[in-house]
């Protein structure tokens, strides 16, 4: 009974037949190829060249597909097993479509070098557990022709996507994670880091509490998070501007708001007031001098005066919320 219970609801892979070897393997190959067509539809707007390379790929996996359907109807006739690798224990698996339609152009690419290279990895270790000759040899066969594919990759990757193109891909790809992730992130963690500040400070110096400064400081990190994220949402749909998904956009602006707020909010959870401050104080250098870093690596600000303008903006508004604190 318990036996059964803590049972495995998967097959192991020495307990396969070949036929139900050849049968995974020929659903693998469909797999494979869908998931490859896939790719190829939501690169073709903006990256038509490496669409092309997905769409050859799922060809050559369609082309095994049929090879091993010929073989399975040679050797044991028209009627292939229904079981498929998640049947399997320790069997490589694929991610559902969902999970891969964010995805960047770098990301498909060496997903699909993985699943080529997993596919080959499982085959050549399954050659190993087995006896049979023939099943042996059928299992090395498929290691070598997964191996092919990772070749076949490459030189259609070569064929469609030279280094020009690649690098005109490769600069759109960039351009579109920072107008989709980097730019709204930066804008809210700039607000939440700078506009809280003043309430932040300005509370810790009037009341000298820092249960209450650090409810003031949580208030204002999570209103600015979602008045930016709402409000960067809401202004660009995305389509004109090219900006990308709204929602996206909102969740990295309103995400990054509240945690540049709470950076400087969180010290005030020390019962001690003047620890509390100086390491608010801390913390606030190192959320200007990570503005200045983004800004330099993805806006490509010069450092000196990305530093300048953040680190002076953020000393005034500073200054304000200690001097009306202590008013």
């Amino acid at each position: 009974m318990l036996l059964g219970f803590f049972r495995s609801p998967k097959r192991s892979f020495t307990s396969l037949s070949e036929q139900e070897i050849l049968a995974i393997a020929i659903a693998a190959e469909e797999d494979d190829s869908r998931i490859y067509l896939a790719y190829a539809d939501i690169l073709r707007p903006n990256f038509p060249e490496s669409a092309k390379v997905f769409e050859d790929m799922a060809e050559v996996e369609d082309t095994h597909r049929k090879t091993l359907i010929d073989m399975h109807r040679k050797r044991f006739g028209e009627r292939i097993p229904l079981i498929r690798r998640e049947h399997v224990s320790g069997f490589y698996e694929r991610k559902p479509d969902w999970l891969r339609k964010n995805l960047s152009l770098d990301a498909m690419r060496e997903e699909a070098e993985a699943m080529e290279q997993q596919a080959y990895n499982f085959y050549v270790e399954a050659a190993k557990q087995v006896s049979d000759a023939s099943t042996r040899r059928l299992l090395g066969d498929l290691a070598l022709a997964e191996q092919g594919h990772e070749d076949v990759a490459r030189m259609l990757g070569d064929k469609h996507t030279p280094e020009t193109v690649k690098h005109e891909e490769d600069a759109h790809a960039r351009r579109q994670f920072v107008l989709t992730y980097v730019q709204p992130g930066l804008a809210g963690l700039m607000d939440g880091s700078v506009s809280t500040l003043a309430p932040i400070f300005a509370a810790a110096f009037a009341t000298q509490q820092t249960s209450q400064t650090f409810l003031v400081g949580l208030s204002a990190s999570v209103g600015a998070g979602i008045s930016m994220g709402f409000t960067e949402a809401a202004h660009d749909d995305g389509k004109i501007s090219g900006r990308g998904s709204p929602i996206k956009r909102g969740l990295a602006c309103g995400i990054m708001t509240t945690l540049g707020g709470l950076g400087h909010a969180l010290p005030y959870l020390i019962p001690q007031f003047w620890t509390a401050t100086i390491i608010a104080a801390i913390v606030v250098f190192f959320e200007l001098w990570a503005i200045a870093f983004i800004q330099n690596k993805y806006m490509e600000t010069p450092f000196l005066r990305a530093a300048f303008q953040v680190v002076v903006g953020g000393s005034l508004v500073l200054a304000a919320g200690i001097l009306i604190g202590n008013a």
